[in-house]
Parts: C-alpha cells; structure tokens; sequence
C-alpha cells in the first residue's frame, strides 16, 4: 500500500492542506482546476465579488452535472436492457 502524500490545493485564494492517496492527486488537482475555472467565469459573467457565492455557484454547477450524467447512464442502461430483451425473445423464437 502506498505511504499517504501531503498536499496543498488552493481553491478561492485559500489555501487547503490534504492528505491523500497518491492515486487521488491527479484528480483532486484537475478538480481544484476545474473549480477554479468555474469560480473566475462566474465571477466575470455575473460580476459576483462575493467567494461565498461562487462556490456555492459551482457545486451546484458540479452537483447538477453529477446528476445528468447519472439520469443519462440510467436512461441507456434501459435502453440497452430493452434491446437485450428483444434479442433474446428472437433467439427464443429462432430457436423454438
């Protein structure tokens, strides 16, 4: 098992200490990233000076892709389920 790595990712000019997996420090870094994207194009669209606000602007820009994405797998898993039940009645009957 890996030793845990001490890290620091910087999101809205504070400063956050972590100890992680080695794993997770590319994908924690490429989210610290991403929020920072999100939080400097609030800030320029909606003139919002407030960090408080951005952040809260930004899970939920996080939250509500979570959730699509979820509805969306969800909604082909069905899909695939239903074409499978359709081949498998044909085979039934090619097969009777």
């Amino acid at each position: 098992m890996s030793k845990p790595l001490k890290i620091k990712i910087s999101i809205a000019d504070r400063v956050y200490p972590l100890t992680i997996a080695p794993a997770q420090e590319e994908g924690l870094r490429k989210a610290a990233k991403q929020i920072e994207i999100m939080i400097k194009r609030f800030e320029k669209s909606y003139a919002v000076r407030d960090k408080q606000d951005v952040l809260a602007m930004s899970a939920l820009q996080f939250a509500a892709q979570v959730e699509q994405k979820q509805i969306d797998n969800s909604s082909d898993s069905q899909q695939v389920e239903e074409r499978l039940k359709a081949l498998d009645q044909l085979l039934h009957e090619q097969v009777s």
